[in-house]
C-alpha cells in the first residue's frame, strides 16, 4: 500500500489520498489460449444516419450531443447503459469537482452550468456562491470536510443526487432533439480512405451500425479511435491517482453530521479508526459527505497495478470492491459514530475508471501550459491544480487526432499529458470539452468538412452563445 502526498513541485499532485496496489502490474495475466473463432463475412443493418454521432452518454458525450442538437444538427447519442451521465450518474462520482478558479470564479460554465441549475434543491449539497473562493480558515475547514475546500480555499464542488442528475440530463437531451439508443455498445468505428464514417454497435438485436458525417468518440477510454489506428499514449503518473480504478458505493441510514463532527473534534481517534481498518483489512477507505446528510458516500478503495481495457482486470476489480463494500460496512457499524444505524443503498453500475488511453493529439495540453498562456484556439478554461497556477486553457487541438479525420475525442482520453490528465479527466471539464467537440461536430456536419477544417473562431463564437467562459471575445 502507498499513499499519495503533495509533491515538493509546488501542489502538483492536488488529491491526497491512499492508492493501494492491488495487482503486481509484472504479475501474468490469463494466458493466452491460442485459438481463433473465424467468423464469415456479413452485411451489417444501418439502425439511423445521422448528422453527429455520439458514441457514449457521460458527461463528454452528453454535453457533446446536446451541444449538437441545440445547433440543429441531427444526433444519434449510443450509450451501453440505461441512463446519461455516467460515472456522475452511474459512477456514483457524485461529488462534482471544482467548477472554479482559485479566486472564486466560475469557469466550467455552458451546459455544464445549466445542468446544475436545474437540479432541485435538496438534489445539491455544497457552499454558496458568496463562499466561492473566500480563505476564510474556519470556513475553508468546515467545508474541507464536506470536499469543497483545497488548499484552505472554498471552491464551488458541489455533491449532487445521481437520480435527479439523470433525469435533468435526460430532459436537456430530449428537448435538443437528439436521438437516443440506450443498451448500445459501440463496437468498432466504420474507417473509408483515413475517416471515420460511423460506428458499428453491438445489441440486443445483434450487430447494427450507426453511419455519421461526424463521429464523437465520448467513450472515455479512447476505444473508438484507438480500434481507428489513432495515436495514443497509455503512460500514468503513478504519484497521482488518476491511474487507479474502483467501484463507488453509497451507504444509508447514516448520520453524517455526527460523523463529520467527530472527525473534526477527535482527529486522533478517527486517524486511528483508519488504521485499525487498514490493518484488518488491507485496503479501508474514510467515508466522504453526500448531497444528503443521511447517505455517505464511499469513493474507493482505489486499486492501482489495473489495466481499463483488460476485460479480467475490469472484473477483478469489481470483484475486490463489491466485496470490500460489505467487509467496510460491518467495521463502519461496529466502530463509526453516526453508522450505527447503516445499510448498503447502492454499489455503482458502472466502474470507476480514471485513464486508460490519451489521444496523441493536434495541441496536447501539457504541464507547459501552466503558466497562464490563453490558446487563440481556447475552447474552454479550466481550474488549475493548485493556487501556484492561474486556470488553464484549453486549445481545440486537444479534441483532435493527428491524422485521423471525421472525430473527436472529448473528455478523459483526450490529448494531454499524464500529468495534465489528473484534471482534465475530471467530470467538469468533460462537461466543458464535450460541450465544445458537440459544437464542432454540428458546425463541420453543416458545412460539409471534416472537424479540422472548421474555423476555431466559429466554434468559439457559438461556445460562447451557448454560455461557455472564454477569455478572448471571438471574431467571425
Amino acid at each position: 500500500m502507498g499513499t499519495n502526498q503533495e509533491g515538493a513541485e509546488g501542489g502538483r499532485l492536488f488529491f491526497r489520498s491512499d492508492v493501494f496496489t492491488g495487482r503486481d502490474p509484472a504479475a501474468p495475466r490469463r494466458a493466452a489460449t491460442g485459438l481463433t473463432v473465424s467468423e464469415p463475412a456479413r452485411d451489417t443493418p444501418v439502425h439511423a444516419v445521422a448528422d453527429v454521432l455520439v458514441v457514449g452518454g457521460g458527461p463528454a458525450g452528453w454535453a457533446a450531443a446536446v451541444a449538437a442538437g441545440r445547433l440543429g444538427a441531427r444526433v444519434v447519442l449510443l450509450e451501453r447503459h440505461n441512463h446519461l451521465g455516467g460515472l456522475s450518474t452511474g459512477g456514483l462520482v457524485v461529488w462534482i469537482d471544482r467548477m472554479t478558479g482559485w479566486d472564486g470564479k466560475l469557469l466550467i460554465r455552458g451546459l455544464a452550468e445549466e445542468l446544475l441549475h436545474r437540479l432541485p434543491n435538496d438534489a445539491v449539497a455544497g457552499p454558496p456562491r458568496a463562499a466561492w473562493g473566500s480563505r476564510d480558515a474556519a470556513t475553508a475547514a468546515w467545508w474541507a470536510l464536506r470536499t469543497a475546500a483545497f488548499h484552505g480555499i472554498v471552491t464551488h464542488s458541489p455533491t449532487v443526487g445521481p437520480e435527479e442528475l439523470k433525469a435533468a440530463g435526460l430532459d436537456m437531451a430530449l428537448e435538443a432533439g437528439v436521438d437516443l439508443v440506450f443498451h448500445a455498445w459501440g463496437a468498432a468505428p466504420v474507417v473509408q480512405d483515413g475517416a471515420v464514417k460511423g460506428v458499428i454497435f453491438e445489441s440486443k438485436q445483434g450487430r447494427r451500425a450507426v453511419l455519421a458525417k461526424v463521429t464523437v468518440d465520448a467513450t472515455g477510454d479512447g476505444d473508438l479511435y484507438a480500434r481507428a489506428g489513432a495515436a495514443f499514449a497509455e503512460d500514468v503518473d503513478e504519484r497521482d491517482i488518476h491511474h487507479t480504478m474502483n467501484t463507488s458505493w453509497v451507504f444509508g441510514g447514516v448520520d453524517m453530521p455526527r460523523y463529520l463532527a467527530w472527525r473534526a473534534e477527535k482527529p486522533e481517534e478517527f486517524t486511528e479508526f483508519l488504521r485499525r481498518g487498514k490493518e484488518a483489512m488491507g485496503f479501508f477507505d474514510k467515508a466522504f459527505a453526500s448531497w444528503r446528510d443521511d447517505v455517505a458516500l464511499f469513493m474507493g478503495p482505489r486499486l492501482a497495478g489495473y489495466s481499463a481495457v483488460m476485460v479480467d482486470d475490469l472484473s477483478e476489480v469489481e470483484v475486490i470492491s463489491h466485496r470490500l463494500m460489505m467487509r467496510h460496512l460491518e467495521r463502519y457499524r461496529a466502530e463509526c459514530p453516526g453508522f450505527a444505524g447503516a445499510f448498503p443503498m447502492l454499489s455503482a453500475p458502472q466502474l470507476g475508471v480514471r485513464h486508460a488511453r490519451r489521444l496523441k493529439g493536434v495541441q496536447p495540453v501539457t504541464r507547459a501550459w501552466w503558466d497562464g498562456r490563453i490558446s487563440p484556439e481556447e475552447i474552454g478554461v479550466s481550474p488549475s491544480l493548485s493556487p501556484k497556477f492561474p486556470p488553464v486553457s484549453v486549445p481545440y487541438g486537444a479534441l483532435l487526432p493527428k491524422a485521423l479525420d471525421g472525430l473527436l475525442a472529448p473528455g478523459r482520453h483526450l490529448a494531454c499529458d499524464a500529468t495534465s490528465h489528473s484534471f482534465l479527466r475530471e467530470i467538469p471539464q468533460c462537461w466543458l470539452t464535450g460541450q465544445a467537440a458537440g459544437v464542432a461536430a454540428a458546425l463541420a456536419a453543416a458545412s460539409g468538412v471534416t472537424p479540422r477544417a472548421v474555423p476555431v473562431a466559429e466554434i468559439q463564437a457559438a461556445l460562447q452563445r451557448q454560455g461557455a467562459l472564454l477569455r478572448a471575445p471571438a471574431t467571425v
